[in-house]
Formats: C-alpha cells, sequence, structure tokens
C-alpha cells in the first residue's frame, strides 16, 4: 500500500472511532474531552468528517488565520449553547474553576486552522459577549472578557456557590458567521441544587419592579413587553448598555439551550422594552434582562412556559425576587 492510501485508511479508521464516539455523544450529551485530544488534528478532522463538514480531508482546514469562510460553517438546526464545537470553532477553557472567590478565568477560541482565533466582529459594542449560569438557572453573570494579542480571553469571575456550570461565548469570527459555544464548568464544594423559581410576570430587582406580559409559543417569534418601574413610577429614562436599552437571554430548563435578543425599538428609553424570542420547544425557560438605569446595570430575571398555541405562562403565588 502506498503513503497516500495508508493515510486515508488512517484517516478513514480515526473517522470511524471518533465518528462512533461523537454520535454516542448526542446521545448521552456533551461531554468535555481532554485538552490533548480536544486539540489533535485528527481528532478535529475526524470530526468534521463525522458531521459532514469535510468532503476530502484538506476541506477540514479550510480558511485563513483562524477564521473559516461562511461556506465552510455548518448551519445546524441544535440550538446555540449546547455544543462545545460547531463550524469548525471550538470553545477551550484553561481555567479551573474554583468556588466563592474571584478568579482571572482564561479562554479560548480554536479556528479551523487549530489556532486560537484573534479576528472578531463587534456586535452591540463588544467582540465577545460571555455568559456564565449555574445549571440550576439560580445564579447568572454577564460579563465581557478581554482578549489578549494571542486570542487568550480573561475576565474577573466568581462562581457564587458550589455545583455545576455553563459558560456561553457569544461572538462572531471575521468572515465567518455568529455562533454561540458552551462548556461545562464545576465548582468544588458541597452542592445543594436549587428548585426552578416559580413562574412569575413579576420580578424584583433593588427598588425597581419589571412586569412581563406576552407568551413564549415555540417555532415562531413571541413578543414580550417588558415595563421598568421604580418606586411605582414607570422609568423613562432607561441609559443605552451594550448599544441597547436592554438584553434579554433565555435559557431552556433541563439543557440550557441558549437564546440572546435585543429589543424592537431601539429608540425608546422606557418604561416598555419590547423583544421578539423565538424559543425552540415546549417547556419552562428562564428569562434574564439586562438594563441600565442610574449608571447601573441590574438584571430582573423570570421564569416562563412555553406552550404550543394559545400559549398562556401561568401567574405565580408570588413574585420572584433577583
Amino acid at each position: 500500500m502506498n503513503a497516500p492510501a495508508r493515510l486515508g485508511a488512517y484517516v478513514l479508521g480515526l473517522a470511524v472511532v471518533f465518528g462512533g464516539s461523537l454520535g454516542l455523544g448526542r446521545v448521552v450529551g456533551p461531554a468535555e474531552t481532554s485538552p490533548e485530544v480536544e486539540d489533535h488534528p485528527a481528532v478535529a478532522l475526524a470530526r468534521a468528517l463525522a458531521e459532514g463538514r469535510a468532503d476530502e480531508p484538506g476541506d477540514a482546514h479550510g480558511g485563513h488565520g483562524g477564521h473559516g469562510s461562511t461556506t465552510q460553517q455548518t448551519r445546524s438546526n441544535t440550538p446555540g449553547g449546547l455544543q462545545v464545537s460547531q463550524g469548525g470553532y471550538t470553545l477551550k477553557r484553561l481555567t479551573t474553576p474554583v468556588t466563592g472567590q474571584p478568579m482571572d478565568f482564561r479562554f479560548t477560541v480554536i479556528g479551523p486552522d487549530f489556532k486560537p482565533v484573534t479576528d472578531y466582529e463587534i456586535e452591540h459594542d463588544k467582540k465577545m459577549h460571555f455568559i456564565v449560569v449555574s445549571r440550576d438557572l439560580t445564579s447568572f453573570q454577564h460579563v465581557h472578557p478581554e482578549m489578549a494579542p494571542d486570542g487568550t480571553w480573561s475576565v474577573k469571575l466568581t462562581l457564587p456557590k458550589a455545583g455545576a456550570y455553563r459558560a456561553f461565548a457569544d461572538f462572531v469570527p471575521s468572515d465567518g458567521e455568529k455562533l454561540t459555544l458552551g462548556v461545562d464548568l464545576q465548582a468544588a464544594g458541597d452542592f445543594q441544587p436549587e428548585p426552578l423559581p416559580h413562574v412569575s410576570r413579576t420580578a424584583t430587582v433593588d427598588d425597581y419592579t419589571v412586569n412581563l406580559a406576552g407568551n413564549l409559543v415555540p417555532g415562531q417569534p413571541s413578543k414580550l413587553t417588558l415595563t421598568v418601574n421604580k418606586g411605582g413610577e414607570p422609568v423613562t429614562d432607561l441609559q443605552p448598555y451594550l448599544g441597547a436599552y436592554g438584553h434579554l437571554v433565555a435559557l431552556r430548563a433541563g439543557d440550557l439551550a441558549y437564546l440572546h435578543v435585543h429589543p424592537e425599538d431601539g429608540k425608546k428609553a422606557g418604561p416598555e422594552i419590547v423583544f421578539y424570542a423565538e424559543v425552540p420547544s415546549t417547556g419552562d425557560y428562564r428569562l434574564f434582562l439586562d438594563f441600565q438605569h442610574d449608571g447601573k446595570v441590574r438584571t430582573a430575571s423570570f421564569t416562563a412556559t412555553a406552550t404550543l398555541s394559545d400559549g398562556h405562562i401561568p401567574s405565580a403565588d408570588h413574585d420572584h425576587t433577583h
């Protein structure tokens, strides 16, 4: 057997082994591999072949300078944030989480050429939006890391309690499509998961009350209107935050499928903030609204239920306080 034939057989064997492993991963749920395995070119090539992103070995290296072309991106029906790797891009954490104390959390995004991506588009004033949420959906942080010239991102982060977390990197690589990649974090210590907060149309944070109107219907844009009041009076002078008067993140209970939406009317400074959110399925969701007033960003959180048609989000017997 000549050298090219032996190489082809080797790659085919890897594709069978790792392709089977990836198929099993889709059945039992996402899992992290070790950095050594995750970064190995043969593994990435096998993954590309298994996912249908490469017709031949050379295609797995499409693009240049860490950014694959749009034609090489994989359009997936999988909701955002459920995959650590998509379209040739992989989220790689470099820091082991600790519990209850500030840490310098670092990560990179590895591109189709197996190198850290260093060139990103600016979206809503930032090149990277980074969301960290506990698996029980009771802790939420929306932070914005800074990138070093070598493509390493870092941000001061505190995980408030022990347990399982999911981190989401929301970004647009230059010459690529918008992506949301997710990776699990484990904070050591005694873990007591909390139940999902009750469904409610009202949330309070500091002196602010936020009311939710509208219903989530899966598979179609759902109008959600959030009205901000302070001390019983409507707030009409919300301040822009990241280029908008509000940012809404929706996370599906159970697997934390991710959706990040922005206001429909970007010129109105309150009290109403209108979003159109399209959730992927029925079930419970946590909604997190970031808004800025009096120079401070606050987050109001809700639990809502998506129903098939003429959906109704039932009222809770008490409000949820974030």
